[in-house]
């Protein structure tokens, strides 16, 4: 760890970090995915996790009701509207905290959507396992899902640069209903309010029992990047941005599953944006991540980009904000270099995962030194001998 540190630490003073830069930016960059937590055995994709059934059901229903009908009887939050202050009241309180049921709550008036008809459920098979996903019929309806299902309602700004959220530990009170109605057929001699709220307080560890993942996407440009910055066509660069979009979020959930971590942090874009590219174009290309951040003039930063939501708790100071954009400028042309030299290799779905899982190896600074293709090498050569699951070639055919 010392040595990486030290590895780490020269390569900042090399991108012209003063001393207390080195210092934001090591804390910055540490990587915090835990490589410990998963299994040699793995198969991708992985089995979907317990809540997916549920979700799969709500699909179903809404075959016959639509979309939006069908879930906003399962998801409370989608029966109240989007008002600041709501999320204090007493009514939101024991929808949303107790589970309680909303009929002939004034303040349950329901959320409003522009087009709830064209809101899309679509059960993605992604690497990491079937995930469902919730596509908007336009911008403003994405800006009310997020704030419904991720910020209690209130009405808090979005980056104009934000067009998808992946939401992790929701809790699903329609899944704990049915769990209780499961638990009160198989005890029905000692079923009594008290009995189910011992039996409640025993479950809430078990988080799988009822927390939820999904995905809510807008249908807009990526990164709203117009379809002229980038050179295409407005229908090809729609079709595109939803492919990225959707591959990016399905990369936080790959790494949420495996390595317990997703965050708002370059190193976790880089890999996501990364995924995406390579799945919509077939190759990874470094000046579509960059633009994507704002960074297509560099050094000069255009200001809206999204580099700027991944600034960090505390945000980082303007000098190492700036060192940072520098790094991740060279990571991303390395990584372009590795996918060029690797081209065939890099594009097979049976690399995919080992690719993804070899960056969550890896930290910003080693991505962005001289040695960083080496550096991916080795961490895909260590990962090719930890895995059983066949590939159509050796890793040990890569060069070192």
């Amino acid at each position: 760890m010392l040595k990486l540190r030290s590895l780490r630490a020269d390569v900042l003073t090399y991108f012209k970090a003063n001393a207390s830069e080195v210092e934001e930016l090591l804390a910055y960059n540490d990587n915090v995915f835990h490589h410990s937590s998963f299994s040699d055995s793995l198969k991708f994709p992985l089995a979907p996790e317990p809540h997916v059934s549920a979700w799969e059901e709500y699909a179903i229903a809404s075959q016959k009701v639509g979309v939006f009908e069908a879930l906003s009887s399962k998801l409370v939050q989608l029966q109240f509207s989007i008002q600041e202050g709501i999320s204090q009241t007493e009514a939101y309180l024991a929808a949303t905290r107790r589970g309680l049921p909303v009929d002939g709550i004034t303040e349950a008036s329901g959320l409003m959507l522009k087009q709830p008809e064209k809101l899309q459920l679509i059960m993605h098979q992604s690497l990491a396992g079937t995930i469902p996903v919730l596509l908007a019929g336009n911008r403003e309806d994405f800006v009310s899902l997020v704030q419904a299902l991720t910020k209690r309602n209130e009405p808090l700004l979005l980056p104009e640069s934000m067009g998808a959220c992946i939401v992790s530990g929701f809790n699903n009170w329609d899944r704990i209903r049915r769990y209780r109605q499961q638990w009160e057929v198989q005890n029905s001699g000692n079923c009594s309010e008290s009995s189910w709220k011992a039996e409640f307080q025993r479950i809430i560890p078990q988080k799988q029992l009822y927390q939820d993942k999904f995905i809510i996407l807008s249908p807009g440009f990526y990164s709203n990047i117009s379809a002229r910055d980038m050179g295409l066509e407005e229908s090809e660069w729609l079709r595109l941005s939803l492919i990225i979009r959707l591959e990016h979020e399905c990369t936080h959930y790959f790494t949420y599953r495996l390595f317990n971590s997703m965050r708002n942090n370059l190193l976790d874009e880089l890999i996501a944006d990364y995924r995406g590219i390579v799945t919509a174009c077939g190759y990874y290309r470094a000046d579509w991540f960059l633009r994507f951040l704002g960074l297509e003039s560099f050094p000069a930063y255009r200001v809206g980009g999204r580099l700027e939501n991944y600034r960090g708790q505390p945000p980082l100071s303007d000098g190492a904000f700036k060192i940072l954009q520098a790094l991740v400028k060279a990571a991303a042309e390395n990584l372009q270099r590795f996918h060029v030299e690797y081209a065939s290799e890099s594009r097979d779905s049976n690399i995919q995962p080992l690719m993804l899982m070899a960056l969550t190896y890896l930290t910003l600074e080693e991505l962005a030194s001289s040695e960083a293709i080496f550096f991916i090498k080795e961490a895909l050569k260590a990962l090719q001998k930890t895995f059983n699951f066949p590939i159509p070639y050796s890793l040990k055919n890569i060069r070192i």
